[in-house]
């Protein structure tokens, strides 16, 4: 048990929802499109980002509980904290982590750059991760099934897990139809790398008392596991170990650049700009599916099974006779009663749908030093707003609640603060700020601050950063 949660512990903390509420509506971070494809980019020209360093995105998270619980030195016992950290969680609690990293990225206006519409296109490469806490079975594991527990029925559908590993190639059209409405769309191609996800399960086991024996042990199973991915890496067989990494490395790079499982989706979003100060987004990310027929490798379970304990036979005693296939016998007939089926079907995944909406209100013109007055249309310093994230998960959608507060300082830097809720804190300070050399572009965003100052009590943790080039259709409004 104690092995189980270090391992829950160092895989979560390693890289939570995947909101993004620094970089949504950042204007000046060509990024910004890849939340919503129609976000206000009229001042572009066209951007590049800086190969594998445009994007690094890390973001992990575990409700319900942080190191802290485990492992302060409180004087309590480990086993007594364990304890009540289990029985405190929910099968709702979850443990996710989610980690991109932008291969490449660019976007450009035709005609000259004077025509309203803008497209960018890009390369990205994402895991994702997603645990729902096995209550019922963690609880059996810790208490075992005896005593006050005969007859308890554990419930093994709190089984639900979900993890992949996957590139996407995409192309947005992002056009100011008027001095209102912006809207865009992203078209999605997706190349799964590795897949492994297991939900919907139904799956009953109780002790009873028995009759040839003490107990009587009941399974009630309906569980499937879905694989791809995963059967060409285990039977890759190589005693030289660089031979077997670069075997490896060479089935990631072919599925990655297209030749894995692929999958279609796309993205929709739109701003509406209400009044000179006050404007509204709102966008859906990743409406899509990828289908699985490739290397793919499926574990069924779906019987009844009754178990009384094994009867052994001794030679020599009680009359038993020497039987050579007694104990082969009896690992085949364990073997044939509980392993699962496995089958290579097609399976279809769909990706994690997410939604975004933003209200901002823009205030505090920059004054112009040569006449004492208000600057043009448009060029405040200051703005303030709401967003809500929506993300799609098996059992229960994930929402998230932030309040923002954005600084333009000077024409080099701006800055953005926010205030988040959601499932995993409700005292989520972030902090983003944009740095802009001419049209060089260098940006830096971390999540809930506040857990720095002792990361034991952290539940969740989020850092964004990357470079690129934005060249302004404008002189300059990045800098002056």
């Amino acid at each position: 048990m104690r092995l189980f949660l270090l391992l829950v512990f160092i895989i979560v903390t390693s890289s939570y929802s995947q909101n993004k509420q620094l970089l949504y509506d950042f204007k000046e971070l060509p990024q910004s499109l890849m939340l919503n494809p129609g976000a206000d980019v009229s001042n572009y020209k066209f951007h590049f980002g800086v190969p594998l360093l445009s994007h690094i995105h890390i973001n992990a998270g575990v409700s319900g509980l942080s190191a802290y619980d485990l492992f302060a030195d409180d004087g309590r016992s480990f086993n007594e904290k364990v304890r009540e950290v289990l029985f405190d969680l929910s099968r709702n609690d979850v443990y996710t982590a989610n980690q991109q990293l932008e291969v490449f990225s660019g976007g450009f206006r035709p005609k000259n750059f004077q025509d309203k519409r803008y497209f960018s296109f890009g390369m990205y490469q994402e895991i994702d991760i997603h645990v729902y806490h096995p209550k019922d079975p963690a609880e059996l594991a810790y208490e075992g099934n005896g005593g006050a527990n005969i007859n308890r029925v554990y419930d093994f559908g709190d089984l639900d897990l979900s993890g992949e590993m996957l590139t996407v190639f995409h192309f947005g059209f992002n056009k100011q139809l008027n001095d209102k409405l912006t809207y865009g769309f992203r078209g999605k191609v997706y190349s799964s790398i590795f897949d492994m996800r297991s939900t919907n399960n139904d799956a009953l086991f109780y002790t009873q008392p028995g009759e040839r024996n003490f107990y009587r042990h009941i399974l009630i199973a309906d569980v499937t596991v879905n694989s791809s991915g995963y059967a060409d890496l285990r039977d890759i067989e190589s005693e030289d170990t660089e031979d077997g990494s670069r075997q490896v490395l060479s089935k990631f790079r072919n599925r990655a650049l297209l030749g894995g499982n692929l999958g279609l989706g796309f993205d929709v979003g739109l701003t509406y700009q209400h009044s000179e100060q006050l404007s509204f987004t709102g966008s859906i990310q990743d409406v899509g599916f990828i289908r699985h027929n490739k290397d793919v490798e499926n574990y069924t379970v779906n019987d009844a099974e009754s178990l009384e304990g094994v009867e052994l036979l001794f030679p020599g005693i009680d009359g038993a006779e020497e039987d050579d296939d007694f104990w082969q016998d009896l690992l085949a007939d364990l073997d044939e009663r509980f392993s699962p089926d496995t089958t290579s079907t097609a399976y279809t995944s769909w990706r994690p749908m997410k939604l975004n909406g933003s209200m901002r209100y823009d205030f505090g013109k920059k004054k112009d030093k040569d006449c004492n007055c208000s600057a043009e249309k448009g060029d405040y310093l200051n703005a303030i707003g709401v967003q809500l994230f929506a993300i799609k998960r098996p059992r229960l959608p994930q929402f998230a609640l932030t309040g923002f507060y954005y600084r333009r300082l000077s024409d080099f830097l701006r800055l953005k603060g926010t205030y988040t809720i959601d499932k995993f804190t409700a005292y989520n300070v972030g902090l983003g700020m944009s740095m802009h050399f001419g049209t060089f572009n260098v940006y830096l965003m971390g999540d809930n601050l506040l857990a720095y100052r002792d990361l034991s009590k952290a539940r969740a943790l989020s850092l964004q950063l990357g470079f690129n080039f934005v060249f302004p259709t404008t002189d300059n409004p990045f800098t002056e």
